[in-house]
């Protein structure tokens, strides 16, 4: 069957017949319908790497729901696996549960752009996302009776195609400024622009933007536009998304009577809407409840005291606001997260360096590698030559960059919190940490202080004309000066003694204690596989990582070693016991090696989400069996990331290796035993009746 790539609205290639699949079985679950519709990509050249494709949209997936009401689903995501922006489309029987309030979804997209895709590109993708909130576009898919049809559909809704390079500048022009399509019975976004208003007519203004920036920000501003007309509210939105954003003129946002965030994201320009009476959510309540959204942004204007914009600092993005569906138990996993996210690239930067230093110049340079740096050049070598030398400078390199790791958590905790202003301040109170001997513990302390400070400071009324030294002096200074002198007078001898304590603690484990901490650690590794129990493992490793520290060092083993289990014992079950597993499975399985290999448990995550009751309890026994050998045999480790690829930095690693074999093969016999006694569905039924990836339409 050859692909479409011509229609009447122009034409576009991103979408062709093999790519439609009406009133089929693509499986009972979302896992199944994504890698059905990935497999056809795969199968018309438009994806290199079914398997990667399908990873990259699942961890799309994992950060919130695609389904959306009225059986809609738009799975979607970047990936570099992707050669061509596409769009693959099933009409389902049965439907699959995509997440939506309302149930499961029988129309489902998948949307799926290239890494770095162009703007055109992405104008085309998120064309096609805004035309799903229409009513009579989405019936119209419903009773469409063959793939031409569906196609005819969707090229309808799509801009015309961007004229081949070498036509000329102001076709090129004319292209960069073709503006997203809109049939007759679509409500267009109001555009970023200040046309008069009439007399007495109210406007609000919206940001909206998702992770993706695909798909959720422009259906949440059409979503918007459309009940503002409903409501008799001029709405005008400024999409922060993939395909380029126009910020709100000046004058509009001024003139505005209130301001409605619908992001998943941070706001980018936020102090433009200072002094804003403001509604707040994520960006799918934006599509899922527009007209409520308007109607809780109305009734916020006419509200004295109702919440507005921070100058500068701005609101945290989850704090809570009328119809906020962001808690402050999910906020608060979103501060920490960011912190320990922004920290993790120092740790593996110095951790790595200073394994590499080890390597070149042994263990004992840590004494001698400031000196060597300091009195020695390449033309004028030190004792050992120039192995010493070349490891003196990584282990000086990698020790510099490892010394922000405090800092950088508590600089991006009070970040996550207070935005830009709160940086300087979470800095400081990093650095005060370190210096006060509070460490790890001192930051996440330090950093929630700071970043609150920041948000406190921000809020202190001052005259207009005071309001610019808010940002780049008064919030730094006070904020800086609050949690320094606290962190100081307070709060540091015994967060120091904390630490302390710890590592005591930690320094004397030994015998059992030893190997059920390595237990608990290789649990929680595999519990929910790069999720807020893995990462919190992760950083209480890295954070008390100290190459004169044996325990940290043997902590750190215990966490590499169980988080590379759940990938491999994956992949060896689905090699060993291929009929337990369906196609798409037993390819994943094939990825999986390297990606264990490389201490990246994500790999994981396809098995785990599509059978969590057998895969997530298997994954953590072997985890736990890992961590526990581990613990016990004393192995260490200098280098924070790398798997396999830095056993250079393992001491005992023989008793590494040994370790991870026993618990991966421990969690695969589990996994396949536990598949084999209550065998899923679908594998079943992909054994007894194969079909291709491009099933039929």
């Amino acid at each position: 069957m050859s692909d479409t790539t011509s229609g009447p609205a122009g034409g576009s290639s991103i979408i062709g017949t093999e790519l439609v699949a009406l009133d089929a079985d693509l499986g009972s679950d979302k896992n199944s319908v994504i890698a059905a519709l990935a497999g056809r990509l795969a199968a018309t050249g438009r994806a290199s790497d079914a398997d990667a494709l399908t990873a990259a949209v699942l961890e799309r997936e994992a950060k919130s729901a695609t389904g959306l009401p009225g059986g809609i689903a738009i799975p979607h995501a970047r990936s570099e696996a992707v050669t061509t922006p596409s769009l693959g489309f099933a009409r389902l029987s049965p439907k699959a549960d995509f997440g939506a309030p309302d149930g499961p979804a029988d129309l489902v997209f998948l949307i799926a752009a290239p890494e770095g895709a162009g703007g055109d590109h992405m104008k085309l993708l998120t064309a096609l996302a805004r035309a799903l909130v229409r009513p009579d576009f989405v019936a119209s898919l419903r009773a469409a009776a063959s793939a031409e049809e569906v196609i005819a559909l969707v090229e309808d809704v799509l801009p015309p195609r961007p004229e081949p390079s070498g036509t000329g500048a102001a076709a090129s022009a004319a292209a960069a400024a073709q503006p997203a399509p809109a049939a007759s019975a679509k409500p267009a976004v109001a555009p970023p622009q200040s046309p008069e208003q009439p007399a007495g007519s109210r406007t609000i203004v919206a940001v909206t933007a998702c992770p993706t920036g695909i798909a959720h920000t422009y259906m949440a501003a059409d979503a918007l536009a459309a009940a503002g007309e409903r409501a008799g509210v001029t709405v005008r939105v400024e999409t922060q998304g993939s395909s380029g954003s126009t910020p709100l003129p000046a004058d509009t946002i001024a003139g505005a009577d209130a301001v409605i965030f619908a992001t998943d994201v941070g706001v980018k320009g936020r102090e433009r809407f200072a002094g804003k009476p403001v509604i707040a959510s994520g960006v799918k309540r934006a599509i899922n409840e527009p007209d409520t959204m308007i109607a809780e942004a109305l009734k916020a204007s006419a509200d004295p005291s109702a919440r507005t914009v921070e100058a500068a600092s701005g609101a945290p993005a989850g704090e809570s606001e009328s119809g906020s569906d962001l808690g402050w138990g999910t906020r608060l996993r979103q501060i920490l997260l960011t912190g320990v996210s922004y920290m993790i690239p120092f740790v593996a930067a110095g951790g790595l360096l200073i394994a590499l230093g080890f390597l070149l110049a042994g263990p004992d340079i840590t004494d001698s590698a400031a000196d060597i740096v300091l009195d020695n050049t390449l033309t004028n070598l030190p004792a050992g030559g120039l192995g010493t030398y070349l490891g003196a400078v990584l282990y000086q390199i990698g020790s510099l960059a490892f010394s922000f790791l405090v800092p950088a958590l508590a600089g991006y905790i009070a970040f996550a919190i207070a935005d830009r202003p709160g940086l300087a301040p979470g800095f400081t109170a990093g650095a005060v940490a370190v210096f006060v001997g509070a460490g790890f513990i001192g930051g996440l302390v330090g950093g929630i202080i700071a970043g609150f400070a920041a948000l406190w400071v921000g809020r202190i009324p001052l005259p207009t004309w005071a309001r610019g030294l808010m940002p780049v002096v008064i919030i730094p200074l006070l904020a800086s000066l609050i949690v320094g002198g606290l962190m100081f007078l307070l709060l540091g001898r015994p967060l120091a003694a904390i630490t302390t304590g710890l590592t005591d603690w930690l320094n004397g484990l030994s015998g059992g204690s030893a190997v059920l901490l390595g237990a608990i650690l290789g649990l929680m590794m595999c519990f929910d596989l790069g999720g807020p129990v893995n990462k919190a493992a992760y950083a209480f490793a890295v954070a008390g990582l100290d190459v004169a520290n044996t325990a940290s060092l043997e902590i750190m083993a215990a966490v590499m070693a169980a988080g590379m289990v759940p990938p491999l014992a994956m992949a060896l079950s689905s090699l060993v016991r291929p009929r337990l597993y369906s196609t798409a499975e037993r390819e994943n399985g094939k990825a999986a090696w390297l990606l264990g290999a490389s201490f990246i448990s994500e790999g994981a995550i396809p098995f785990a989400a599509a059978d969590p009751i057998r895969v997530i309890p298997s994954m953590m026994l072997g985890g736990a069996v890992t961590g526990g050998i581990v613990m016990a045999t004393g192995v260490t480790l200098t280098a924070p990331h790398g798997g396999l690829f830095v056993l250079f930095a393992i001491d005992r690693v023989v008793w590494f290796l040994i370790a991870l074999v026993i618990g991966t093969v421990i969690a695969a016999l589990a996994v396949s035993i536990a598949k084999s006694i209550t065998r899923p569905v679908r594998a079943a039924a992909d054994e007894a009746n194969p079909q291709p990836v491009a099933a039929h339409s």
